[in-house]
């Protein structure tokens, strides 16, 4: 029995790498003792700002048997979005690498469909769900538990080999496996580069972000206006912030990814002008199929106007 789940562990991991995902690992679907004590924490000092779907489902987020009946697998899956040119307009206002081109939820989820068929068609009939950032599912944690990396500082979820520029997602199946148990060390060392290159002082301690003065959040998630104390520390993000990630050591080892669909949208390359112009015609069309529609019309010029005043 045991060849036969390592067999079919084989044989998903192959297939992941076909479909282009960097990196694959399994662990078995059971509650996350260890990270419990951290979200409940997280949680109540209010580090979660104005997500407030994060306070629910809590015991979801925790055990994914909860949110697939007969779970027995959880198989993480990293795809690389960093791009050729990371600084395609110098003198501009700045977008996270994330968003340069095409909604990953759109592209990852296809291939993750696509790797529950073929489950589906080699092994036999499975019951399971894709997840990719649109579910009570603690995606790093799983990813850390698979053995893909560990998490540093800045709380994202960190290889030796590819750096963190990379999506998560997941497949959570009611197929047994071989599970990927040697868990990555820990390689942040002594190193605080991320802790102190964040514009707003987000990261309070290590793996510890405080969304109520994270740019990611505030020109992302946020609703509401913009606070007038922090305008000084934006450094002319409008959509997001890559400043912890682009400090970080490790990511002198990212590659550009192979995507076609993560090709850079015309937005990219925008001068301060043409953002400073926008339309809500003209963002409609960019944005569409985009992270940038996120925000809506609305938003963005909330971004837009905060940072250039």
């Amino acid at each position: 029995m045991s060849s036969t789940r390592f067999s079919y562990s084989e044989l998903i991991k192959s297939e992941a790498q076909r479909l282009g995902f960097m990196a694959c690992g399994i662990s078995k679907a059971e509650f996350l003792e260890d990270e419990a004590p951290r979200l409940e924490s997280w949680l109540n000092a209010n580090h979660q700002a104005g997500m407030s779907y994060m306070e629910r489902h809590f015991d979801k987020r925790l055990d994914p048997r909860l949110l697939v009946d007969g779970a027995k697998s959880v198989v993480s899956l990293l795809f690389n979005y960093y791009p050729e040119n990371s600084n395609l307009e110098a003198d501009s206002f700045k977008v996270s690498k994330y968003a340069y081109g095409e909604d990953y939820h759109y592209v990852v989820k296809d291939k993750l469909k696509q790797l529950l068929q073929f489950i589906n068609q080699e092994i036999g009939e499975v019951n399971g769900r894709a997840f990719v950032d649109s579910a009570p599912v603690l995606e790093r944690a799983w990813a850390k538990q698979s053995g893909l990396g560990w998490i540093g500082k800045n709380a994202n979820l960190i290889t030796k080999q590819r750096g963190s520029f990379y999506f998560i997602s997941e497949l959570i199946i009611d197929l047994e496996l071989t599970y990927d148990m040697q868990l990555a060390t820990d390689h942040c060392g002594s190193c605080t580069a991320c802790i102190d290159a964040c514009p707003t002082n987000a990261i309070k301690a290590p793996r510890i972000i405080d969304s109520n003065s994270c740019i990611s959040y505030l020109t992302i998630e946020l609703k509401g206006e913009l606070s007038n104390d922090l305008n000084q520390n934006f450094d002319d993000w409008i959509f997001g912030c890559d400043v912890c990630q682009d400090v970080c050591p490790w990511n002198r080892f990212s590659i550009t990814h192979k995507e076609p669909r993560f090709t850079p949208r015309d937005y990219v390359s925008y001068s301060k002008k043409e953002w400073l112009e926008l339309t809500e015609e003209v963002f409609s069309e960019i944005a569409r199929k985009t992270p940038l529609k996120r925000t809506k019309y609305k938003g963005l010029i909330r971004n837009l106007t905060y940072v250039n005043n």
